[in-house]
């Protein structure tokens, strides 16, 4: 037998979500943990994740239906800052790896079938920045080989669960091959750390797939995502979130953070906006106002013999530096009986002052949408024009961008 063995690092290029199907005291859904409880991807995912990306006999040939797979997988494990998987236990974590004890937490509200909030919940994620390394072997055919690693370089591939709230993003950083006959295979080891002797080259694949959008916008004032928390100066701060820094063996200095999921929620409403608006759909008529599920799926509800769809679209996370060019707002508290202000019930906001430039990416699914791409696009029309604030506080003027927005 022929076995081509290729070793895959990647880096997150947003914050990674893989499940662990758990839950604990400190929060509703934790990440896959390896034996030193440091996140990993199974194996299994990765194979789901490839398998998708091949018709249907195709990926049966592949992946196998019955009987069994023609390619192997491991599972991918957290590099260190040596570029090194620690594949034993261990008794004590060194600094660099300590920092994966204590994962950031995303908040996210339950979105029902009528499109509007229930339940809050959060979920841990895997810092951006961060990298894992694993191994695909394929038995006798080097075509099947060539092209897994093809598929790998897509653009439009995700790792993990919440593509389209924004996690799972990542890049290749380096793609190691070699090819065993079964009189050399013997010398084979199956660790991560096993050096392969051929380096391949690196590309970028733009998916035939899905239309890319790009947006670029600049705040025109403040903005503010928030936290959810508070701190010493303000009742009310913007999100921010670390990344991983190898160079530098630990984390970075926190950047302000754009949510994919926030976006996509404010996209996704004023998208039913217009689509309902083309439609002449209201409430008082026969048909009642719409979600646009063609793009955004809907929840199911079994109630309503509503079986569910995933979304066609996918975001991203948006990161910047942190210039801690801030302003604080003072606020009073109002009765809403009186109309006036309540005596000593004042509060404090934190906004993001600084006017970069953001880019965020949307990819959207190739299918004749008709009226709903028209929507979905009005919408992005509206963030560019300012009529479409993002983020919190957006009653009092806060987040309105202007910019521009193309897709290819």
């Amino acid at each position: 037998m022929t076995r081509y063995i290729a070793h895959i690092v990647f880096e997150t290029d947003t914050p990674l979500k893989v499940g662990s199907n758990a839950s604990d005291f400190l929060q509703d859904a934790p990440v896959q943990k390896d034996w030193n409880d440091l996140p990993m991807i199974l194996g299994t995912s990765i194979a789901g994740v490839l398998r998708k990306e091949f018709d249907e006999s195709e990926a049966n040939s592949i992946f196998g239906k019955g009987d069994g797979s023609r390619v192997i997988f491991s599972n991918a494990l957290l590099l260190d800052e040596k570029d090194e998987v620690n594949e034993k236990l261990l008794l004590e974590k060194r600094p660099f790896l300590k920092i994966f004890e204590n994962l950031p937490i995303r908040e996210h509200t339950v979105i029902t079938d009528k499109g509007v909030s229930d339940n809050k919940f959060d979920e841990e994620v895997v810092y951006k920045g961060t990298k894992f390394k694993f191994s695909i072997e394929v038995l006798d055919d080097a075509d099947i080989f060539d092209k897994i690693l093809e598929v790998l370089n897509q653009t439009h591939l995700r790792f993990g669960g919440g593509s389209t709230k924004g996690f799972g993003k990542f890049k290749i950083v380096e793609i190691t091959t070699q090819k065993f006959t079964q009189d050399d295979y013997h010398n084979y080891s199956s660790s991560l750390n096993h050096k392969l002797s051929k380096k391949e080259d690196l590309k970028t694949i733009p998916s035939q797939e899905y239309v890319t959008y790009t947006l670029r916008i600049k705040p025109d004032d403040f903005f503010m995502f928030g936290s959810g928390f508070g701190d010493s100066d303000a009742d009310a701060t913007p999100v921010y979130e670390q990344v991983v820094d190898y160079e530098k063996g630990g984390l970075s200095d926190r950047e302000i953070l754009i949510p994919a999921s926030s976006v996509k929620g404010a996209i996704s409403h004023r998208t039913a906006f217009h689509y309902n608006k083309l439609k002449g759909n209201t409430i008082e008529n026969a048909n009642g106002v719409k979600v646009v599920a063609e793009i955004f799926g809907e929840a199911k509800n079994s109630k309503k013999d509503i079986d569910g769809a995933k979304g066609k679209v996918i975001f991203s996370d948006c990161f910047k530096e942190d210039k801690k060019d801030i302003k604080t707002f003072d606020h009073v508290s109002i009765d809403r009986f009186t109309g006036g202000a309540i005596n000593g019930a004042l509060f404090q906001e934190k906004t993001i002052a600084q006017k970069d430039e953001w880019v965020i990416e949307i990819l959207l699914e190739k299918e004749d949408l008709k009226d709903a791409l028209t929507a979905f696009e009005k919408s992005l029309d509206d963030i560019c024009s300012g009529m479409l604030p993002l983020g919190g506080m957006s009653t009092k003027g806060h987040g309105v961008f202007s910019g521009k927005w193309s897709k290819v």
